[in-house]
């Protein structure tokens, strides 16, 4: 595992990334994550440095062992309402439309695994959600999947949409998606990769107990995109349309 120093180097680094409108090439050999501890150690120490809060994750069934997929994100990038800014990546705002799970109640760090019943439990609503993409890294650099994991795997933020009904979010597998700006129209046929978007955040709470950390109240959970990346243009009115959940309109602004 990458030493304390190293931890904190790469921390401050990819945290300074952050802030920039340019792309960058892989970190420096050594401080460089070469295990799903050292992008998770990364992980934490650039929440710490940024001095602000978790106010949501991001999760997905693990791939296998060695590729689990999951981030915290700082309060500070959560939005919501009829703007969102975000940072211009490839001259466009690139989202993923996900459905956010936001816990009414706290979910300490404990030696036993939560039952889904617990987790449940704690569950206050569901809500249409985007994932605000940025990917921080040059085209081709050889960049690998530790480093993405200790840069939070390509997140630069939620926008979190309207509330829907719970009971419908828990079995929303498969549904069309729909973003139309102007007389450009984007259709998808939105599914869900784990088949259910729920699984993800059970994994999620488990995983992350084990590891001594606790789940806070008002904290927003996505769990996989519907239809991967979409590119939508700057400054015009978005309509973002969950068939037979919801729909709602947004305007990103460059950041």
């Amino acid at each position: 595992m990458l030493s304390p120093s190293a931890i904190n180097l790469a921390a401050t680094e990819l945290l300074n990334r952050r802030c920039a409108l340019y792309k960058s090439i892989r970190l420096e050999e050594s401080i460089r994550p070469k295990s799903v501890e050292d992008g998770l150690a990364i992980q934490t120490e650039m929440v710490n440095q940024s001095k602000d809060s978790i106010g949501g994750w991001k999760c997905l069934l693990p791939l296998n062992d060695e590729q689990v997929i999951v981030a915290p994100i700082l309060s500070a990038s959560i939005e919501s309402g009829e703007e969102c800014e975000l940072f211009v990546d490839n001259g466009m705002a690139r989202l993923e439309p996900e459905i956010a799970f936001v816990l009414a109640k706290d979910l300490p760090a404990q030696e036993d695994d939560y039952t889904q019943v617990e987790i449940d439990d704690a569950i206050d609503s569901a809500h249409m959600a985007l994932e605000l993409m940025q990917d921080r890294f040059v085209s081709d650099c050889g960049v690998d999947y530790y480093e993405r994991l200790a840069d939070c795997l390509v997140n630069q933020g939620i926008y979190l949409g309207p509330e829907i009904n719970l009971e419908q979010a828990y079995k929303a597998a498969n549904f069309n998606i729909s973003f139309t700006q102007g007389d450009n129209v984007q259709k998808f046929a939105g599914k869900h990769p784990n088949q259910s978007p729920i699984k993800p955040l059970y994994w999620l709470i488990n995983y992350m107990r084990k590891r001594g950390v606790s789940f806070k109240a008002g904290q927003a959970i996505i769990t996989a995109s519907y239809a991967g990346i979409v590119e939508v243009d700057f400054e015009k009115v978005t309509e973002i349309e969950y068939e037979n959940l919801g729909k709602y309109t947004v305007t990103f602004n460059a950041k």
